[in-house]
């Protein structure tokens, strides 16, 4: 499958989503992956002010790291990036919707999506295969 090219924004339209947006008192606000064209949910992660400008303006996804106090764009370690399809801001401007094209796996974990435990026979169930070692890539 091919892969599309990002969607970048100009500077008005980045400046009118930041107005849009209800940051946190740390500066941050939650932000979901989502594959564009399937609608699975990839990952959750937080954004601060500059991850929504770089973000907008290059079309790659960045992010706000917590544990590391610093951002980090999507792929840079391990090459498993986000292009981004289209960005969304949610009613209340406190949560954001990065719809994505996903290459590679979306989790540090190597699994296709975050998303992969659930309750299964009353039991907290590992339900998605590892796909790729991280061990061997990097994490990001």
């Amino acid at each position: 499958m091919p892969q599309r090219m990002p969607t970048t924004y100009p500077q008005a339209a980045i400046d009118k989503m930041l107005a849009a947006i209800q940051f946190d008192a740390q500066g941050l606000v939650p932000a979901i992956a989502q594959q564009h064209d399937s609608g699975e949910v990839l990952m959750m992660a937080y954004m601060d002010r500059n991850a929504v400008v770089e973000t907008m303006r290059t079309g790659r996804a960045c992010y706000w790291s917590r544990s590391r106090k610093a951002p980090w764009r999507k792929g840079d370690t391990s090459g498993h990036i986000q292009r981004l399809v289209e960005l969304r801001v949610d009613c209340d401007g406190d949560t954001l919707l990065l719809e994505v094209e996903q290459t590679g796996v979306a989790c540090h974990t190597g699994r296709h999506n975050c998303f992969f435990r659930a309750i299964r026979d009353g039991e907290l169930a590992e339900i998605a295969p590892i796909e790729v070692d991280m061990a061997t890539i990097g994490k990001d």
